[in-house]
């Protein structure tokens, strides 16, 4: 859909999710997970990601995930991919599409993924040259891009020269990412004002995490620039390790909630999307970081 007033939902539970949850998952689990979304309208789904099991060990069966996922038509079921191994695994997992990811602060490269932005970006053209002659779509992310837990603020004209790189490599999408949460809408705003001088807001979405409770408000602020892809986590899952005790994701409940009422259509079955959230909630014994699933729940509890 391309109509003005659809916005399309990314959803990452099943990876940037899980991957931070202490409880790991049997890979049955983790496809009934991505089973639920998809019955629930969700048409973008990240399964799993194809980076090193000793980095990120929640992550380590992504490819038996893939294959014991229920595929339907229509829904695009994505793997997260550091290099060009790592496409070739999600290749042979059958992913529709993969993701590459670079940071706008050169120190938090450094610690994430052991390389400068640049060094990142030579990583990922081999990579993009191969799902080109495979036909496979790739997405960017950006972390970082409101603020970095050792360099502080990050200049948005950083941000937008990355994105506009990413998008020149061959990504059809460069996701931005507020990795700690320390954004509000005004900084967002300016964020994708400086980006879309370089890159079309169709080709960008935003990852939002609600650090300080302001993810929903900063999503808001970008709807109003013009995005209109948004990332998010079913139930919240997922956590920030830079700030220990603080939420994550935002929650797909509450986003669905805010697009819905300001009038977007998402495809997303509100009601169904809570099941799945309430569901995984109790998989991982936590729970849910959606504060409309628990007013949804508690108006069920006293009905």
């Amino acid at each position: 859909m391309e109509q003005a007033n659809f916005v399309r939902i990314f959803e990452v539970g099943p990876r940037d999710g899980l991957q931070n949850e202490k409880n790991p998952l049997t890979p049955q689990l983790k496809a009934e997970l991505v089973n639920r979304l998809a019955a629930a309208g969700l048409r973008h789904i990240e399964s799993g990601s194809f980076v090193s099991p000793k980095w990120v060990p929640q992550m380590a069966n992504s490819d038996e995930v893939f294959q014991l996922i229920e595929r339907r038509g229509g829904t695009i079921y994505s793997a997260l991919t550091p290099n060009l191994k790592g496409y070739q695994l999600a290749r042979a997992a059958q992913a529709d599409e993969v993701a590459v990811f670079a940071a706008a602060s050169e120190t938090f490269s450094q610690k994430n993924i052991n390389c400068s932005i640049e060094e990142s970006l030579d990583r990922f053209r081999p990579l993009m040259e191969a799902a080109q002659q495979d036909g496979i779509p790739v997405r960017g992310y950006i972390s970082c891009v409101l603020g970095c837990p050792y360099e502080g603020a990050v200049d948005p004209s950083r941000v937008a020269e990355l994105a506009a790189s990413l998008i020149a490599m061959g990504c059809y999408e460069v996701s931005l990412g507020d990795t700690i949460g320390v954004g509000t809408p005004n900084k967002a705003a300016r964020l994708i004002q400086a980006v879309s001088g370089l890159v079309d807001t169709k080709h960008l979405a935003v990852h939002f995490h609600d650090t300080y409770g302001q993810a929903i408000a900063n999503i808001y602020a970008c709807l109003e620039e013009g995005v209109r892809c948004v990332d998010s986590s079913v139930a919240g899952l997922g956590g920030c390790p830079y700030a220990p005790g603080a939420g994550g994701n935002v929650a797909t409940e509450d986003v669905v909630y805010l697009l819905q009422g300001c009038g977007y259509e998402t495809g997303v079955d509100l009601n169904l999307l809570n099941e799945c959230g309430h569901w995984i909630s109790l998989q991982l014994n936590r729970p849910t970081g959606s504060k409309v699933a628990t007013a949804l729940n508690g108006q069920c509890a006293r009905q």
